[in-house]
This record gives C-alpha cells, structure tokens and sequence, in this order.
C-alpha cells in the first residue's frame, strides 16, 4: 500500500472510532411519556354512591345542644306504660326544627296533643309534640327548617316546657338519639316523681295507639271470670234450668 494510502486509511478509521458506536432511536419525549393513574387517595376524596353517617344527617330538632330531662324507655309490651321518646328541655316558643330532611306526614292533634311527624329516608319517622305548627301534610324539608314553635304543659316535664321527640320505623319505638350517635349517652337522672305514661305515642296513627291502650285492658279482664261461670256456681245454675 502506497505511503499516501495508508495516511487516508489512518484518518477514516480515526473520524470512526471518534463517531462511538451508532446512536440508538431517539427515546420519545417526557410530555409524551404515559402518565400514571391518579393516586387512590384522590379518587377515594370524594366517592360516589355512598351514603354519608347518619349522624352527620341529622341534627338536634332544637337549636343549640338541648338538655335531655328524660330518657327513652320502652315498655316491654307495646300496651304497657312507658316513655317512647326523649323529653329535651327548652323555652317556650322555641323553635322545634326538622331533625332531617323528609316530608311533613301529620301536622296536628293527637288525643288534643298538637303532634308533627316527618318522615325521612329508610322508613324513619321523628315525631315531635307539643308544637304549634308551622307545615303542612306534604311539605318537604331541609334538615334544620322549622316546624313551629314549642307549646307548655307536656306531661312530667320539669323545666319551663319540654319537647317530646319520638322516632318509629314501622311499628317499632326507636331511641331517637342514636340519629345523633348519642344512643348510649347516660342521660341526666331521672326525676322520681315523674309519673309513667304513654310518653307521648306517635301521633301519626292514632288508630293504633287506641288499638294498644285497648290491648293493654284486654288481658287484666280476661283473668276474672264472670259470676255466672264460676265453679260451683255454673252446676247449680243447670239444676235451676232442670226444674220443671
């Protein structure tokens, strides 16, 4: 090989050698790079389709924190005396409010106690008395509108006047408390000379709470025979009848 030769040789393979080895595809850019998912915790913030507790969808049916003056205390059997509801102390003419929202069911007089009753999601009733109302049969309520104003004169109340705040599903007497989370709270003692009664029955049927009164006198009648068929007297009445 010719000296000039050699010297072009030299000078190619170097420009190679400095060139490195062939460049791999360009890696495409960042902003077209694919992003992750949104983290769990953000989608988690705010899920859909479920339901908030229920203690944050209620509230007191008074303003403020009311004083509980007497707790619930359900008869064994639904015709014996008891306390079906929570007797919550407050001033006169206080305004009684919706403990959530629902549709006004009775706004009216039960056995001449002025009752209201809301009906609420999941077949739950609240019942308040006395109050004066201020809705009608088929209003819809926001949690916290009013329904009237607090009268005087509930039975056994030690304060100036007492709301009676009951709640139902179906049939059945629920401590109304427990919408609050506060079913288990001890509430203040009671007062002793407070006398037993029906404690306020739910005014929404009043058929059934005369049905219940009436079931209570049904059983005590029935252990007390007549005169008439006693033993003794029931053989001496046939050998009357048998006389000619």
């Amino acid at each position: 090989m010719r000296p000039a030769t050699r010297t072009g040789a030299a000078v190619l393979c170097a420009a190679l050698l400095s060139l490195g080895p062939a460049a791999a595809p360009a890696s495409p850019p960042v902003s077209a790079a694919v992003r992750p998912p949104a983290s769990a915790s953000a989608a988690a913030a705010s899920p859909s389709g479920t339901a908030p507790s229920r203690a944050a969808r209620f509230r007191w049916p008074l303003d403020g924190v009311p004083r509980p003056v007497r707790r619930f205390d359900p008869p064994p059997r639904p015709w014996l005396p008891g306390h079906r509801g929570v007797d919550l102390a407050a001033a006169p003419g206080a305004t009684v409010r919706a403990a959530g929202a629902g549709t006004v069911l009775f706004a009216g007089l039960v056995a001449g106690r002025p009752v209201v009753t809301v009906g609420h999601a999941d077949g739950l009733r609240t019942t308040h008395e006395p109050v004066s109302p201020a809705v009608r049969p088929g209003d819809h309520l926001t949690a916290g509108a009013p329904l009237g104003a607090l009268l005087t004169g509930h039975p056994g109340c030690p304060a100036p006047a007492c709301l009676h705040w009951g709640l139902r599903r179906g049939a059945d007497y629920l401590d109304p408390l427990a919408l609050l989370g506060l079913g288990a709270v001890r509430l203040l003692p009671l007062d002793g000379a407070d006398p037993a009664g029906d404690g306020g029955l739910d005014g929404t049927d009043p058929a059934l709470s005369a049905g219940r009164a009436a079931g209570g006198a049904a059983p005590r009648a029935a252990r007390t025979r007549p005169a008439c068929c006693r033993p003794g007297r029931r053989a001496a009445a046939s050998r009357v009848r048998s006389r000619p």
